[in-house]
């Protein structure tokens, strides 16, 4: 792969990845703009959480069926739609519904990571992976820092539109500059769908970095769905555009993920692996003592976003391994658990910040550290090989 198009494909995944996070440090202006108590306000971060989860189940498997160039401009010019939408909204349902489907279209990062990964071959596919990789976890960061920003200068609503003109630029790009792979016909769509389930019942290797992810985004988005509602509060008291700016603090997490792939390309993924999720449990110590003291939180959410992010990328660049042909179901298996540990996080978190403050969000972050390290602990399972025949895409 040329590095412009790694680069494309890099920009492309922060951008679409972005539109499913702007909302998390524009929650308190949602609550007072729709007069809406602090607890339901934390479904317009659930909701689009809950369409990813939904997209990646239902759309993403058609990247092993569909040609994936089309199939990424359709997906890629309903988000637009969606993004219009969630700017219109008159109330709390239709911005809930238009942000479902701008989740539900956000899975295209998925078809493109897995195009990506079979466009570069074995021998550069953890680069490239964590290069898309970099892309993306710069656009989960930074959007909460251009979407603080733009709040405090136009209002919440000048956020997705700027979203959808980004997106529409993006889309013609991607038509433009993609190659496009013939489709893969030969099968129908249910049996698509139920092939799936079949890898996840029959790969052990692939539950298990399923389960991994999903424990470490459910601690990330417990984290980054609770931080908006401490910071606004004493002693801290900061507005929307300083509570955006807490992005940066992890941003150069983001940029460890293409040499963290790398590591999967020599063979060092399971020592890494430990030393990252040692990374997130101590992030979790410090960011406890961060309820009022600014630079361990800092330094809290630095680690954190390393070690969360980082595990994510050697799973993925683990489960590229398994044969082209069911690529986009192993990804839709492994970002569908992944996704949903992120929203049980971002619906545990609010809720749990009620009751039991900022110290009960920590606690609960640091048992899915520990959960997670107690998975490392007794993986014995050997790495991806060739699938039985009946999971590819055949006629029979």
């Amino acid at each position: 792969m040329s590095r412009a198009l790694v680069l494309l494909l890099a920009v492309a995944c922060g951008v679409i990845v972005a539109n499913t996070y702007y909302a998390q440090p524009l929650l308190p202006t949602i609550a007072a703009d729709f007069q809406l108590p602090e607890g339901l306000a934390g479904l317009s971060t659930t909701v689009p959480q809950f369409g990813y989860a939904a997209g990646l189940v239902l759309l993403v498997p058609l990247g092993d069926l569909l040609a994936n160039r089309a199939l990424i401009t359709v997906l890629l010019g309903i988000n637009v739609l969606a993004l219009a939408a969630t700017a219109l909204a008159t109330g709390p349902g239709p911005l809930w519904a238009a942000l479902a489907v701008v989740g539900m279209t956000g899975s295209t990062i998925s078809v493109l990571i897995s195009l990506a990964a079979a466009l570069a071959g074995q021998h550069q596919r953890g680069r490239v992976v964590g290069a898309l990789m970099t892309g993306l976890l710069l656009g989960v960061l930074l959007a909460r820092t251009v979407s603080g920003a733009l709040a405090q200068l136009a209002g919440w609503r000048s956020v997705y539109a700027c979203a959808a003109v980004a997106v529409a630029g993006l889309a013609v790009a991607l038509r433009l500059c993609l190659p496009n792979p013939p489709a893969s016909p030969g099968t129908s769509y249910a049996r698509l769908l139920t092939s799936t389930v079949g890898l996840v019942r029959t790969e052990p290797f692939l539950r298990r970095r399923m389960v991994s992810g999903a424990l470490c985004f459910a601690a990330f988005h417990l984290f980054w769905t609770a931080l908006p509602f401490l910071l606004s509060a004493p002693p801290h008291a900061y507005p929307t555009a300083v509570i955006g700016l807490f992005g940066l603090a992890g941003a150069a997490g983001a940029l460890a993920a293409q040499p963290i792939g790398r590591l999967q390309d020599r063979g060092l993924a399971r020592p890494a692996t430990a030393a990252l999720l040692l990374a997130t449990g101590l992030a979790w110590a410090l960011t406890g003592a961060g309820g009022h003291l600014l630079v361990a939180l800092l330094a809290g959410i630095l680690l954190l976003d390393v070690g969360v992010q980082g595990v994510h990328v050697l799973n993925q660049a683990a489960i590229y391994g398994y044969p082209a042909s069911v690529r986009s179901r192993v990804t839709t298996a492994y970002m569908s658990a992944y996704f949903c540990g992120g929203t049980a996080g971002s619906g545990l978190a609010v809720p749990l910040y009620d009751r039991a403050g900022w110290l009960g969000v920590c606690a609960a972050g640091a048992l899915l550290a520990v959960c997670a390290a107690a998975l490392w602990l007794t993986d014995r399972v050997p790495g991806p090989t060739a699938v039985p025949t009946h999971h590819h895409t055949t006629t029979h």
